[in-house]
């Protein structure tokens, strides 16, 4: 059964970057912005959390927690967040779980770009699933669906 818009989202926890653990249960009470993107280092990937992190502040002035998952391990994120010197949290869903849990497995198994916002009860207000995913969703476009699910 797939998730959409007005579910609770899928509690989890996963180890990230920064050495500790994160659970999405624990940012209740501010929005989230949850993105699945497909690997490290890659161009399309690279872009999106690039531009995520230049307007970290457009995050910031609505209270949303921008946290970026795909399947590498923590080593390729540490690395890949030193790297661009990322200021949020990159997740290792390693065997895929979490993004079987949003329904962001395509059908060869790779996680598929795709964008979460979730208000401040843990409630989904909106989603996307790439399909191809060579293009990623904005800033603009997501900020303003945090502040639309306010």
């Amino acid at each position: 059964m797939a998730i959409s818009i007005g579910d609770l989202a899928p509690d989890f926890t996963l180890p990230g970057t920064g050495g500790r653990e994160y659970t999405l249960s624990s940012y209740r009470g501010q929005p989230v912005v949850l993105v699945f993107y497909p690997g490290d280092d890659t161009p399309v990937c690279t872009k999106q959390l690039n531009s995520y992190n230049n307007e970290l502040s457009a995050f910031d002035t609505v209270g949303a927690q921008v946290l970026a998952v795909s399947a590498q391990d923590v080593s390729s994120h540490e690395e890949f967040s030193s790297k661009h010197g990322f200021q949020f949290p990159l997740l290792a869903d390693t065997d895929k779980t979490v993004a079987g849990l949003f329904g962001t497995v395509g059908p060869l198994g790779y996680p598929r770009r795709s964008v979460f916002v979730i208000d401040a009860q843990g409630i989904i207000r909106y989603a996307h699933k790439a399909i191809a995913g060579l293009t990623f969703r904005p800033v603009e476009e997501l900020v303003a669906a945090v502040e639309a699910a306010r």
